[in-house]
């Protein structure tokens, strides 16, 4: 991921020397648990954890000549140990170490994830309680259907996101596995027991049963669930683009005192912040597809996912790191504009309640449904096409108050109806 889109944190995760500094923790913790079973001596296991070190550059100069990453690090390293690197990387197949790592770093990525996701929800929390009661009209279609407020809106959000947050979890809990299995998965130079050590000492939990490498299915889930998270995202953001349009102007992302929008018409105030997120998600997305390609992999094992995964995998934690801080300022620092919101439901002079009017006729004015449906839509169709005004237009028809009353009519016409279960659908939302 370029520099513009990645945290120091996040990058230095996935930098060359964590990935390294990784494979050595692995390593040691083998030798460690090699030591208890008497196989490693204890002036060799005192030595690798004194003097074990390794430049970046040194393996990189070894695996051109070699051709190999682990071979080429292990050499590296063992050039500052003498002859106790005899027993660096006793037992071990290159995915051992390689996939154990990758199961870390995606463990310790998924927990900056959660941080910045939790943030987020926090901040989504704070809007739609700021804006619980501000009324706006909702729109299926892109055309107005019924009053509801920002409030609500921001509540599904939080509820999106919370299920985002549990998808994370539940992938952390799978790709958290190791394997010092060995070649084929069989544990013919180190036993179960060893592995069991290592793991525990790393945090993590054994494979059950491997091949050479950890199951892919385990990778995938963790990328779906970025690519779902980000597709959240990528929704939010869509519909904050939505409502800044120009005609809305309902919403509108933060703009600094001194942003210019463009280079040639001073005026322009765009949301490029959540237009950088829905790009951004597109990455996030089409990764997730490259983690499903990944997990057919020939017989025990191949290296066709590897070259996929060097790129796939630490680019959709970068992206999506930066896509959630991004978008936790955006919802902080968003504008919202209630005059404009209850100006543009009332820009349809009364349409919007007329799905109510239909339920009053047909439940206390005792209509066929279809007799009521046809009345009500010629009167909302006139009310559209002319641009005239539908309360107006009921009002004047005398059938229609005949039925109803002119008091329950103006019942028909109120929001409180609307607005009523605003409570109990915050409770479920935040008190769950």
């Amino acid at each position: 991921m370029i520099p513009r889109y990645s945290r120091p944190e996040m990058s230095k995760l996935w930098s060359d020397e964590n990935r390294f500094s990784t494979w050595l923790k692995i390593e040691l913790a083998a030798t460690d648990a090699l030591c208890r079973r008497g196989v490693v001596p204890k002036d060799a296991r005192d030595i690798l954890f004194e003097k074990s070190r390794f430049e970046v550059a040194r393996i990189d100069a070894i695996e051109k000549e070699v051709g190999h990453d682990v071979i080429a690090f292990v050499s590296a390293t063992a050039e500052n140990v003498g002859p106790a690197g005899r027993f660096l990387h006793y037992g071990l197949t290159s995915s051992d170490v390689v996939d154990t790592a990758l199961s870390m770093m995606v463990r310790d990525a998924l927990d900056l994830l959660l941080a910045d996701l939790d943030a987020l929800r926090e901040a989504v929390k704070a809007r739609a309680l700021e804006h619980k009661h501000t009324v706006m009209i909702g729109r299926t279609h892109g055309v107005h259907a019924e009053p509801m407020t920002f409030g609500l809106k921001l509540a599904l959000w939080h509820d999106q996101l919370s299920r985002d947050r549990r998808r994370l979890v539940t992938a952390r809990a799978e790709i958290a596995t190791g394997k010092l299995s060995g070649a084929v998965g069989t544990f013919s130079h180190l036993g179960p027991d060893v592995e069991a050590e290592v793991c525990r000492d790393l945090g993590l939990t054994p494979a059950p049963i491997a091949s050479q490498v950890i199951p892919r299915d385990r990778h995938a889930q963790v990328m779906t669930s970025l690519g779902i998270l980000a597709g959240s995202l990528e929704t939010f953001a869509t519909e904050i683009r939505a409502l800044q349009k120009t005609e809305f102007r309902e919403v509108e992302e933060p703009f600094g005192a001194t942003q210019k929008g463009s280079s040639a018409m001073p005026h322009k105030r765009n949301p490029i912040g959540c237009e950088q997120i829905v790009g951004l998600a597109r990455i996030v997305r089409a990764n997730s597809m490259v983690s499903l390609e990944n997990m057919a992999l020939w017989h025990e094992r191949d290296i066709s996912h590897s070259s996929a995964e060097r790129v796939a995998i630490p680019d959709s934690f970068l992206a999506l790191d930066h896509m959630l801080r991004r978008f936790t300022g955006i919802v902080k620092g968003m504008r919202v504009d209630a005059a404009r919101m209850k100006r543009n439901l009332d820009a349809g002079k009364g349409l919007v309640f007329s799905g109510q009017l239909l339920l009053e006729l047909t439940e206390k004015g005792g209509m066929r449904r279809e007799d009521a449906y046809k009345i009500v839509q010629g009167h909302a169709m006139n009310a559209f096409l002319n641009e005239g005004d539908f309360k107006a237009l009921v009002f004047a028809d005398e059938a229609i108050v005949k039925t109803l009353g002119r008091d329950a009519l103006e019942h028909v016409f109120e929001l409180t109806r609307y607005l009523q279960h605003t409570d109990t659908l915050f409770a479920r939302v935040f008190e769950a």
